[in-house]
């Protein structure tokens, strides 16, 4: 780049000389020395050359080496390159000379005496010898085999340090390529010196599996295992967790498998997925014909709570956060206010709208001082209540209004009591994550007794209070900031209705359209703002949900 001068004139018959770049292709001018080997440095001179970009002998590009000035820069010989021209770019041309470069060939050379007992796979090993700067490829070799190049890490022309590539042996010959002026040549492989490869095989001594459901973690145990890199369940990748040199855990992946029981294999894989391992054949993935979310927590309508996350859908197991209910929860009910129902848990919407809405339910504080999960339908004056931000303006209030709101789904809850031995026995399942399915055989309804698997759902409420599922918490005599912590095993069954609704005072065994169960395994009770009603608490629990909707055909 040449630079040119210009001058520009200034009051006061001052001048300022400005240097302006000439943009030139580079020019040389002569090389030294003119023939050399892999490794050699080669000084070029010339005009033009602190923008070199690029330096070829022949064809075959070239390292730069260093840039001394606009006039002088010097490349290292390749151990791929061959004798040919010299021609050097850089971004506005190129130069290429009429002299050759002529390369002349060294053969590598390993000295064994100074080669490591072994290496570790996928380990640094230290090769001492002459010439090496000529070398292209280390190859290890296991009888049998085809050999396989380690990765080059830093070269001389005494040593190289080389990763150890994937050998399927515990013993290996180490061979050098190199170019010989008319191919690439390789050293005597009957005479190559050889290595030990220390190879860590997995070695899994779990020997039997548990039929498991898809989602669920898998325990393996035995030597090495560290060292597995993948795990397929009948083809598909399973996620992989903690892992130790003796274990490791994974979880079954969904893949393509059907509902039930699916007898499939286990493989593992390492060694860069060179070597697997079949572990069985005989492993069941069973897929639930049933929704289970388990450690779900929402928040009540209270401005102050930790988090704005009060809507829980059982359909997608998501905790929705209340900015989230105009556009994810309940559009449709957004849209209709309290025209979205002709009265509480009749839908007043079109089928379509009421099915595009996913079934979900909250919990809300009530006057008379009780915590009460809530069907959206049941009543005009609970959505109105739910804010996004702590802030009293009606704009922030979910539904945007301080008026009547009807939300879209019809959901009705019916407490299990532990005293009763049949809720008891449903219970005890819940509890104990034993429900595989939900459908017509397991849970089936009778419309004529109004029972659900035997339970009457005569009582069943679309706002269920906590003095009837939680009578052990007591409300305070008077407002305090204390928190009430209660851990116990609280199970609701949860009836979500089809477009119909829930008939009203009549037989709540009628429309259901798919049935859950939430297990509630704590509730911090806090009230909110000098009130009495415990607005502010935090709900945890876990939730089975039917897959499929009610079969009536089948009953």
């Amino acid at each position: 780049m040449l630079l040119a001068m210009t001058v520009i004139g200034l009051a006061c018959n001052e001048q300022i000389y400005v240097e302006e770049p000439v943009l030139n292709a580079p020019e040389v001018e002569s090389f030294a020395p003119t023939s050399g080997s892999a490794g050699d440095v080669i000084t070029v001179t010339g005009k033009y050359l602190n923008g070199v970009t690029k330096v070829y002998i022949g064809t075959t590009e070239v390292p730069l080496y260093e840039r001394v000035s606009d006039s002088q820069f010097s490349f290292t010989v390749s151990a791929e390159a061959t004798s040919g021209k010299i021609r050097v770019e850089n971004p506005y041309g190129d130069f290429t000379t009429d002299e050759v470069f002529t390369c002349t060939y060294a053969v590598p050379e390993v000295i064994a005496s100074a080669l490591a007992k072994d290496a570790e796979m996928g380990g640094m090993l230290l090769i001492a010898g002459r010439n090496l700067n000529a070398v292209q490829e280390v190859l290890f070799t296991a009888e049998g085999h085809e050999g396989h190049a380690g990765t080059i890490r830093t070269r001389n022309n005494t040593e190289l340090l080389v990763k150890v590539p994937y050998v399927e042996d515990v013993t290996a010959k180490i061979t050098l390529t190199y170019n010989d002026g008319e191919k690439v040549a390789s050293t005597d492989l009957a005479s190559a010196p050889s290595i030990g490869i220390v190879r860590y095989v997995p070695s899994v001594s779990t020997k039997t599996f548990e039929r498991t459901a898809v989602g669920s973690a898998v325990v393996l145990e035995g030597e090495n295992i560290h060292k597995i890199e993948k795990i397929t369940v009948g083809g598909h990748e399973a996620v992989i967790g903690n892992r130790t040199e003796t274990s490791l855990q994974f979880a079954v992946p969904a893949g393509e498998f059907v509902d039930g029981d699916n007898t499939t294999n286990v493989v593992i894989y390492y060694f860069d997925g060179h070597e697997s391992q079949t572990l069985t054949e005989n492993f069941i993935a069973f897929v639930p014909m049933v929704k289970y979310w388990e450690g779900m927590k929402v928040y009540g309508q209270g401005r102050d709570v930790e988090e704005m996350a009060s809507f829980f859908s059982p359909e997608t197991g998501r905790v929705y956060h209340n900015s989230a209910w105009r556009t994810e929860v309940d559009p449709v009910s957004y849209a209709n206010l309290a025209n979205t129902c002709s009265e509480a848990n009749k839908p007043a919407v079109s089928e379509a709208d009421y099915n595009s809405v996913n079934p979900y339910f909250f919990f809300s504080g009530v006057s008379a001082g009780h915590l009460q999960i809530n069907g959206p339908a049941n009543s005009t004056g609970q959505l109105k209540n739910f804010y996004f931000e702590n802030n009293s303006a009606n704009d922030y209030r979910c539904p945007g209004v301080n008026g009547n709101v009807y939300g879209t789904p019809v959901l009705r809850y019916r407490y299990l009591n532990p005293a009763n031995a049949d809720e008891k026995a449903i219970i005890d399942k819940v509890v104990g994550k034993k429900i595989e399915v939900i459908n017509e055989q397991d849970f089936p309804i009778d419309v004529t007794a109004q029972t659900i698997a035997g339970v009457g759902v005569t009582s069943a409420s679309g706002g269920l209070q906590s003095k009837d599922w939680c009578p052990q918490y007591t409300i305070p005599s008077a407002f305090n900031t204390n928190v009430v912590t209660v851990e116990d095993d609280i199970v609701i069954m949860v009836m979500y209705y089809n477009h119909n609704g829930s008939p009203s005072k009549t037989n709540f065994a009628e429309n259901v359209k798919r049935l859950g169960f939430v297990h509630i395994t704590k509730v911090n009770f806090r009230l909110y703002n000098n009130t009495l009603a415990p607005s502010s608490s935090d709900i945890t629990f876990n939730c089975y949900w039917q897959k499929y909707d009610y079969d009536y055909s089948k009953l």
